[in-house]
C-alpha cells in the first residue's frame, strides 16, 4: 500500500478541450472551466452558485440534459445531446460523472465533448447515400427540379432555395422550383406572376460569372455574392442575378420584403454540360456549412439530370423511327436475336392480316405463312442459308407465297437485314400482280415462239 496522492480536480480543468461543469448535491455549479464559459456564451460569476436550471444554460439546461443529471445515481451515465441555436445546430455527447467531494459531500461532473462535426459527417454521409438511390430509382414523371429544392432544404432548413434548368440551343436558364412557400407567395405578389416558369437569358449579363460563356461555369465551384457593398466582398446585384428579367425597383423591392443579404451559387454540371443552377439565400449572420455535400449531392443530381435528358432524347429517336416506319407505305417487321418478333407496322397488318397478338415468334409466322410443311422447311433452309452467306448488314432479298390470314395467297418479296445486335429489320414487297403479269408475258412469248 501507498498513500494517495489526490489532485485537484481544478488543476485539469484548463487542460481539455471538453467543456466541464461541476455539481454539488443540489446541482449548484461549483466549478467550470474556460472552453465551457466561451462556448456557452457566459462568465463565471454568473453561473457559480447557481443551480443549473437558474443559470438556463445552453445544452446543460436542455429537458434532455436535466433527465440524465436528475436520474444519476451511482454509476456514470453517457447521453447524446442535441441543441440548437440561430447559427445552426450542435451535437455534444454528456458524460453524466458522478462526484465525491473532499468533505464527503456528493454531487456529479459534466463532461461535454463537442461531436458536430462527426455527427454532421455521418448525417451527410447517410444524406448522399440516400440522395444517390433516390436518384437512380426517381420515376421519369417526378419533378427532378422540385426533388432538388427539396432535398437541398433539408441541409438547410427554413431558407430560399431556387432551382434553375438550361437549355443550350436557346442558351437561357428557366425558373423549375422555388423551395419555401411564403417567399414563393412574396415574389408571386411582388412580380405580378408566377416566377416558376420564368426565361433568364445567359446573354443579358456578360460582367459577371453568371454571364457570358457557359464553359465559364463548368468548373466554377460554389460562388458567394452579396446584393450590397459589403466590406470588399463579391456583389452581384440581384438585378443582374435576374439577368434583367426583373426590373430594378422590383429586385429592391424583393430583397427588402424576403431580407434577402446574400447568396450561394451551385451549377448543375456534368462533363462539359451545363443542366442548371441551384441559388440558396441566407441571412448575413449565416453561413453555408458542409460545402463539400452540396458540391457531391449537385454532381450526383447534375448525373441524374444528364441520364433523364439523354434517355428522353433517345425515346424521342425511337418514336420518330416507330412513325417513320409505323407510317410507311411498305410492310416492315422488327425480330429479335432470338426469334420474338417485336415490332410490325400498320402496312404489315393491312397486308397480311395479322397482328402482332398473332405472331409471337419466327416459328408461328413460319407456321401461320406456310401451312404446307414441305414449303416451310424449305423457306426456313432458305432463310438461314442466306443469313448465314450475306453476315451483317447485307439485305438478301427472296421471293416466296404466302398465305394471308385471310387465307389468300400473295406472292411476297421479302428483304430481311441482320443489325449489328443481331436483330432482323424484314421488308415485305407485295409482287403477286408483278408475278401474274410476268407469267403472262412469259406465256404469250411462249405462243409467239411456238407460232
Amino acid at each position: 500500500y501507498s498513500l494517495a496522492q489526490r489532485v485537484p480536480i481544478s488543476a485539469f480543468l484548463c487542460f481539455t478541450k471538453n467543456l466541464i461543469l461541476i455539481l454539488d448535491n443540489e446541482q449548484r455549479i461549483v466549478q467550470v472551466n474556460d472552453q465551457c464559459l466561451k462556448h456557452l456564451r457566459q462568465s463565471k460569476d454568473d453561473l457559480i452558485g447557481r443551480t443549473i436550471r437558474e443559470a438556463a444554460l445552453p445544452v446543460v439546461s436542455t429537458p434532455e440534459a436535466l433527465a440524465v443529471i436528475e436520474g444519476l445515481e451511482r454509476e456514470q451515465v453517457v447521453a447524446d445531446i442535441r441543441y440548437a441555436r440561430e447559427d445552426g445546430e450542435f451535437f455534444y455527447q454528456m458524460q453524466a460523472i458522478p462526484t465525491t467531494f473532499e468533505d464527503g459531500e456528493k454531487g456529479c461532473t459534466l463532461v461535454l465533448e463537442d461531436i458536430t462535426e462527426r455527427k454532421r459527417y455521418v448525417r451527410n454521409m447517410e444524406f448522399l447515400a440516400r440522395t444517390a438511390m433516390e436518384l437512380v430509382d426517381l420515376p421519369a414523371e417526378a419533378d427532378i427540379y422540385q426533388y432538388v429544392a427539396d432535398r437541398v432544404s433539408e441541409l438547410v432548413p427554413g431558407t430560399l432555395i431556387h432551382v434553375l434548368s438550361y437549355d443550350e440551343s436557346s442558351r437561357q436558364f428557366f425558373m423549375r422550383a422555388i423551395r419555401d412557400r411564403a417567399a414563393h407567395n412574396a415574389l408571386v405578389q411582388i412580380i405580378g406572376r408566377d416566377p416558376v416558369g420564368m426565361a433568364f437569358p445567359l446573354d443579358f449579363i456578360t460582367s459577371h460569372p453568371l454571364g457570358g460563356d457557359p464553359a465559364s461555369l463548368l468548373h466554377g465551384g460554389i460562388l458567394k455574392s452579396f446584393f450590397r457593398p459589403r466590406n470588399g466582398e463579391t456583389v452581384i446585384p440581384l438585378y443582374d442575378i435576374c439577368f434583367g428579367q426583373i426590373p430594378e425597383e422590383l429586385c429592391e423591392k424583393i430583397l427588402r420584403a424576403l431580407n434577402l443579404e446574400k447568396g450561394y451559387f451551385l451549377f448543375l454540371v456534368w462533363g462539359e454540360h451545363l443542366y442548371g443552377n441551384l441559388g440558396i439565400y441566407l441571412p448575413l449572420e449565416r453561413e453555408l456549412e458542409n460545402r463539400r455535400v452540396f458540391e457531391s449531392f449537385v454532381r450526383q443530381a447534375s448525373i441524374a439530370i444528364a441520364r433523364r435528358q439523354t434517355e428522353e432524347r433517345l425515346r424521342r429517336s425511337e418514336a420518330r423511327f416507330r412513325d417513320l416506319v409505323d407510317f410507311a407505305p411498305i410492310a416492315a417487321a422488327v425480330i429479335e436475336s432470338d426469334g420474338r418478333y417485336t415490332y410490325i407496322n400498320r402496312a404489315f397488318a393491312d397486308l397480311f392480316g395479322y397482328t402482332l397478338a398473332d405472331l409471337s415468334n419466327g416459328k408461328d409466322w413460319f407456321r401461320l405463312a406456310f401451312p404446307d410443311p414441305v414449303r416451310r422447311r424449305e423457306a426456313i433452309a432458305a432463310w438461314k442459308t442466306d443469313r448465314e452467306l450475306a453476315g451483317p448488314g447485307r439485305p438478301r432479298p427472296r421471293t416466296f407465297s404466302v398465305r394471308c390470314k385471310g387465307g389468300e395467297e400473295k406472292v411476297i418479296r421479302f428483304s430481311p437485314v441482320e443489325l449489328s445486335d443481331g436483330t432482323e429489320y424484314v421488308t415485305y414487297e407485295d409482287v403477286t400482280e408483278e408475278r401474274r403479269v410476268y407469267g403472262m408475258l412469259v406465256g404469250e412469248i411462249a405462243g409467239l415462239r411456238k407460232k
